[in-house]
């Protein structure tokens, strides 16, 4: 994606799974488009994959409050109940996308994690 309004990339050290999120965002906060980018088990990428679908059109405080305990329900329990962290890990870096966004826009030199800094959830 050119130009994001914000990157964030996370990682699950137990099995490896990395991903990047790019959000483009307009002036209400709201999902214009959203891309990713990643490696690790077919669990994390699909989630990422649906988690995209999902979040276009929403704002940031939508994101920010979105539930793991449905997202898991969304993915399919039966599926991923094994694999929690795999299957979280894109919501949770979109979640952590979404705090940095908001402390670059206050200003703040809080650690938010630069664009090579990898979140770890």
């Amino acid at each position: 994606m050119d130009d994001p309004s914000v990157t964030m990339k996370g990682g699950n050290p137990g099995c490896g799974d990395i991903i990047t999120v790019y959000l483009k965002l307009d002036d209400a906060e709201q999902i214009q488009d959203v891309s990713f980018e990643g490696e690790g088990c077919t669990i994390s990428q699909a989630a990422a994959s649906i988690l995209s679908e999902q979040i276009i059109g929403k704002t940031l405080e939508e994101v920010k409050n979105m539930d793991h305990t449905q997202f898991i329900e969304d993915l399919g329990r039966e599926v991923v109940i094994n694999r929690l962290k795999c299957a979280t890990l894109a919501l949770n870096t979109v979640k952590a996308a979404e705090r940095k966004y908001h402390t670059q826009q206050a200003g703040s030199s809080a650690d938010t994690g630069t664009n090579d800094e990898v979140m770890q959830f």
